[in-house]
């Protein structure tokens, strides 16, 4: 499947009608390997993947009713129709051949084969709607017959699925389903049994057919049989009509009724069956489905609700590769690889596709991450392809975004903000650490020509430029912004935050790095800072205890009570609280972690934190940064 449109279902609005009206529809193209859509809960992915069940239906015997939530909710009411559009091209021949009388050729000769699936509500007391699907690009082509329609069905695995059930034995059985499916079955339906003869037979049904007659004249069985009709059944005998009954396997000996009777089950290597956990079940019947597929004859399709559900991370990635690999090359047997849309939530899922496979879905928008579709160059796909792991793909669904370049920053700014009243966790924000290096090649996937992803981006950078009085021990090979002219500066922050677009905005440190800002902007900040420090210097050494943070603690204070009293400048202050860190004495990670807990006791204000954070967080929680 190349292209899904929809319209009017569910959070997708309709079309834009005229200039300057927005479009709320949906229109997705897809690759022809593996599609991963992912994104925060109700943003649209479970839609998408119900879309294409209603319009092409599955191989499974769930079946999908159209209800009217299922309508468009706007803002004017709830839409009367919607319309689901499924597009396939790039067609083999053998496929053209099977839908020839339904395709479509656009201006350059190229066939297509429509779906298209319409829903109107008729009677919404009694939730009654009507349904109609039809082929051709404006959906009034020939209606999709059954042996088309059966060929275009989808394989569809459900969220939270009953991996174990759905493999059991029974009528209908799902694994009854594929193994019908599976071409060395065709010639199981065939009756080899001859109760005469001495060879054994060999198809199911053959075999099937023996185990009733051997079962039928077994002694135990046969004294039964015998026993009823003559004890009971020649009692209710009346006149001619004498009732006899026969003890069977089964009424009827078919294919069907031979693979309902086998299931599929987990073994350890004793051979000894053993029940197994809701995860190794679950990678069990993928790999079942992935079976069947993988033998068809045409183009299959394979949809999946959260691959992760029940698996631990490894062999999340495990299964990941097995889809990948499914999606790329054809099965011995099969004509075509598998093409998988699935939808997730798992950032381990996430972290094992390639970039350029994967979809953001926003509130009810799609944004393909393919290769021409971001400002991501060859080089920074290769570098998200090494470096993009669990804890970075945590980007993809979060509301908001702080990327930061190291680990201070993502332990010390969740806690100010919550601190100030702007709880990340609150506003679904998200702090990744890129480090110095790949700041911009992670904020780059959210930056695009046209329609720009609603997720707001703060890139939080030191200006590291150092202030009048550094010792050259500190300055290192960092300029000094007292020697630089003013224009010098501008245009030093300016190249620091260059590829601004989009919803991505950089926010430089107004001074040199975090702790020095920090210390720098107001006394309550330098307390805290001092504190910090002085127990990230005593923790090189051990951890302190209680007793141990209590006396730190009060011999820090006693250093800013001084400072207070001799009216130190408080850049004059923040350079002594800094140098531990500067000359690696102390441990900014840590110091990180004791600031964060020193918040918990330390009253601060807005007014108390560097103005370039501040920003950021207002940028992050949707309130207006100056």
């Amino acid at each position: 499947m190349a292209r899904l449109q929809v319209e009017n279902f569910r959070v997708f609005g309709a079309a834009a009608q005229s200039e300057g009206e927005r479009d709320t529809s949906l229109d997705l193209s897809f690759t022809a390997g593996t599609n991963v859509l992912v994104g925060e809960n109700d943003s649209g992915k479970t839609a998408i993947i119900d879309a294409i069940r209603l319009c092409l239906q599955t191989a499974a015997t769930d079946y999908y009713r159209v209800s009217q939530d299922d309508f468009h909710l706007g803002k004017d009411g709830r839409a009367e129709t919607f319309t689901i559009v499924c597009g396939f091209t790039a067609l083999s021949t053998d496929e053209q051949a099977v839908f020839l009388e339904l395709l479509t050729h656009d201006s350059d000769g190229t066939a297509w084969l429509f779906v298209t699936f319409r829903a109107q509500r008729m009677d919404s007391v009694r939730n009654r709607v009507s349904v109609t699907t039809r082929t051709g690009a404006d959906g009034n082509g020939p209606t999709l017959d059954g042996a088309a329609r059966e060929l275009l069905r989808a394989t569809y695995l459900r969220p939270l699925r009953d991996a174990e059930a759905e493999l059991r034995s029974g009528r209908g059985s799902r694994l009854s389903q594929i193994l019908a499916g599976y071409p060395a079955m065709k010639d199981q339906g065939i009756d080899d049994y001859d109760p005469e003869g001495e060879t054994p037979p060999a198809t199911l049904v053959g075999i099937l057919r023996r185990a009733e007659h051997d079962i039928r004249g077994n002694g135990a069985v046969s004294a039964v049989s015998q026993d009823i009709n003559s004890a009971y059944l020649q009692r209710f005998a009346i006149g001619e009509d004498v009732l006899r009954a026969k003890i069977s396997v089964a009424t009827d000996a078919t294919l069907a009724r031979a693979l309902e009777r086998l299931e599929l089950n987990l073994f350890a290597e004793s051979d000894e069956w053993t029940r197994r956990g809701l995860g190794y079940n679950n990678a069990l019947f993928m790999a079942a489905e992935l079976l069947l597929l993988g033998k068809s004859e045409l183009a299959p399709l394979l949809l999946i609700e959260e691959p992760e559900a029940h698996l631990h991370p490894q062999l999340q990635a495990r299964i990941m590769d097995l889809i990948r690999d499914k999606a790329q090359v054809p099965q011995d047997g099969g004509t075509a690889p598998v093409q998988v849309i699935l939808t997730t939530h798992s950032p381990n899922l996430a972290s094992s596709t390639p970039v350029e496979c994967l979809t953001l879905v926003a509130r009810g928008r799609t944004f393909p991450l393919r290769r021409g579709t971001t400002h991501l160059t060859d080089e920074d796909y290769a570098f998200l392809t090494r470096f993009l792991d669990v804890t970075k793909a945590n980007m993809f669904f979060a509301r908001g975004l702080a990327m930061v370049e190291g680990d201070a920053e993502a332990i010390f700014l969740p806690a100010l903000a919550e601190a100030l009243g702007m709880p990340f966790h609150e506003h679904g924000i998200s702090v990744v650490n890129v480090g110095h290096v790949g700041l911009f090649r992670y904020s780059r996937v959210f930056q695009r020509s046209g329609e720009q992803i609603p997720v707001p981006i703060a890139c939080i950078r030191d200006r590291d430029l150092v202030p009048a009085g550094t010792s050259e021990k500190m300055r290192g090979s960092l300029k000094c912004w007292a020697e630089m002219k003013d224009e010098e500066i501008a245009a030093h922050v300016a190249n620091l935050a260059i590829d601004d677009s989009g919803p991505v905005k950089t926010f430089v440190s107004n001074w040199w790095t975090l702790e020095y800002d920090l210390a720098a902007t107001s006394w309550t900040m330098a307390r805290l800072m001092h504190r910090a420090v002085k127990l990230a210097s005593v923790a090189e050494r051990s951890w302190p205890d209680a007793a141990k943070t209590k006396q730190v603690i009060e011999r820090a204070d006693k250093v800013v009570d001084r400072w207070l009293r001799q009216r130190v400048p408080l850049e004059q202050a923040a350079l002594t609280i800094y140098r531990p860190l500067k000359l690696n004495n102390a441990s900014k990670s840590i110091t990180a972690q004791f600031a964060a807990q020193l918040l918990l006791s330390t009253p601060v204000t807005r007014g108390d934190v560097p103005p370039y954070l501040l920003n950021a967080f207002k940028h992050l929680c949707g309130e207006v940064a100056p």
